[in-house]
């Protein structure tokens, strides 16, 4: 059975590296290293080989998409600089700053030294490196091109997160006033109108429709304060259990796509992942098919990922790209139209970049509008709240006279 063996090597520069290799023995180990162009200086059994229990109440934490992003750049740069493959894993693995990529770099690294490819290493981690990712790395190898790719793969990555944090920034007004809202309305109903609910049942008389309303609210809150939770609690544990649903990710992606306000946005954001995705799998040499198949699980949208699995059954069937597409609303004529250029002339893949680079410079247009338009709308609704809630409580003091008795 192969054990674990830690080893000291010296490269072709000189520099000292360590690393671990599974083998059956020393000297197998030796005789790897040697073919791998390193000068081995110490082989030893590692530390706790044969016992590789990990204790992790968590588990490993996901890396983000920036340290991939940044990885994808430095690895592409160690590559183009004359490094081996393995040396630049190993460095790579030294310094970034991720634990849970870092774990899988080594991983990847050890792999390919068993003789596994790069591509074929990496697609055993989906959680970090994932259809898309796999499919271009393969490409670039049997291309020869494989810092190139990884260049083009790190500029997708960087957009992406880009195109996130526009549209978090988006919502992270509205949704902190909303709370904030919530958390004013909360406080007074169960701190405020009670008071109020005293003063006015010592006073008798008939109280106006908005405050008996309001004091009804604020006793069924008071009165049932932890079952109101547990239930929105249960109600968000379904809600997130639903959409996870086949049936019900489409519904909840097709109503994203009708709501009046953030709809416009959900499709721009969509369309953008599809131009930038396609164009990069296409400019990186993967198949059509192949690509339109990849495409269909990264765009995040039930709703366009059928319409790209519909224009994939199309295109095995003969058909051009942009045919299909014309039957689904989802696609808007302009991006029907800019594709159906782009297989006429030859540059599909130029086209979809700059039909992506124009939706992007779209997706940032509507998010300032939206941020625009929410920050008076929401300012009028915090105001609102608060002072139907005090109106509502002062009406009967301003017939004060005729409640006593």
């Amino acid at each position: 059975m192969p054990e674990t063996y830690a080893y000291k090597v010296r490269d072709r520069q000189g520099k000292m590296l360590e690393g671990t290799l599974d083998a059956d023995s020393t000297t197998l180990v030796a005789n790897r290293l040697r073919q791998m162009g390193y000068v081995p200086i110490n082989i030893e059994k590692a530390a706790g080989a044969g016992i590789k229990t990990e204790i992790n109440l968590f588990g490993p934490k996901k890396p983000k998409l920036k340290d991939i992003s940044v990885f994808s750049r430095q690895f592409a740069t160690m590559i183009n600089s004359g490094l081996s493959l393995l040396r630049s894993l190993y460095i790579l693995s030294e310094q970034t700053e991720s634990d849970g990529l870092k774990n899988v770099i080594v991983e990847v690294r050890q792999d390919v030294e068993k003789g596994a490819s790069l591509s074929q290493a990496m697609g055993k981690h989906p959680k970090v490196f994932n259809k898309l990712y796999v499919s271009m790395v393969k490409s670039g190898e049997v291309g020869g091109v494989l810092d190139q790719v990884l260049l083009r793969l790190s500029d997708t990555i960087e957009k992406q997160v880009e195109l996130r944090g526009k549209i978090k920034s988006a919502m992270t007004y509205p949704c902190a006033v909303l709370g904030l809202v919530l958390m004013i309305v909360a406080a007074m109903l169960l701190f405020i109108v009670p008071i109020f609910k005293t003063l006015y049942d010592d006073l008798g008389g008939t109280l106006p429709l908005p405050t008996r309303l309001l004091l009804v609210i604020s006793g069924i809150l008071t009165k049932f304060f932890p079952i109101v939770i547990l239930l929105i609690a249960v109600l968000v544990f379904l809600f997130r259990r639903w959409i996870k649903t086949e049936s019900g990710r489409r519904a909840w992606d097709s109503f994203k796509l009708r709501i009046p306000v953030f709809g416009p946005l959900v499709q721009k954001t969509a369309i953008t992942r599809f131009c930038t995705t396609l164009s990069a799998l296409l400019r990186s040499g993967v198949p059509i098919l192949e690509a339109l198949d990849i495409v269909s699980d990264t765009v995040s949208n039930t709703v366009m990922s059928d319409a790209v699995q519909d224009v994939a059954q199309a295109v095995k069937g003969g058909e051009s790209i942009h045919k299909p597409l014309q039957n689904h609303k989802v696609f808007p004529p302009m991006v029907v139209q800019m594709m159906a250029v782009g297989e006429e002339t030859g540059a599909l893949d130029e086209m979809l970049e700059k039909v992506g680079k124009f939706y992007e410079q779209e997706v940032e247009a509507t998010v300032d509008a939206l941020t625009s338009l929410l920050e008076p709308a929401l300012i009028v609704l915090l105001g609102g709240a608060v002072g139907g809630m005090v109106v509502s409580l002062y009406m009967p003091m301003f017939n004060i006279i005729k409640l006593v008795q």
